[in-house]
């Protein structure tokens, strides 16, 4: 975790309206911990970066400044039976955004 993130985490917690105390007793985190993620000296652990994002109403993606999964992905492919390109784009992003929110509350993957 950066800088930016505890500075990202921070401005979460500040525009959510909660202190330092109510988000740590929100997120089940000691203070001291939250203190210490905020100023960055400790990085958080996914587990606290969902929890974080779950009681400031934000994303992970948000909090680690990794933008959104449209700005991040790149894809190449081959229209065939008059499918359109847009349609297939916007297929693709649905799914990996659905992925995406899943990572982002930690909602694990099943076979």
């Amino acid at each position: 975790m950066t800088r930016d993130t505890a500075a990202l985490i921070e401005h979460a917690r500040v525009a959510a309206g909660l202190s330092q105390r109510a988000l740590a007793e929100a997120t089940g985190m000691s203070q001291s911990t939250l203190s210490r993620i905020v100023s960055g000296s400790r990085p958080a652990k996914m587990p606290e970066l969902v929890a974080i994002a779950w009681a400031t109403g934000h994303t992970v993606a948000q909090l680690t400044g990794t933008g959104t999964v449209a700005d991040r992905a790149q894809c190449a492919a081959r229209a065939t039976n008059d499918s359109g390109m847009e349609d297939m784009r916007q297929a693709l992003l649905h799914f990996l955004e659905l992925n995406d929110y899943l990572d982002d509350h930690a909602i694990p993957a099943t076979i």
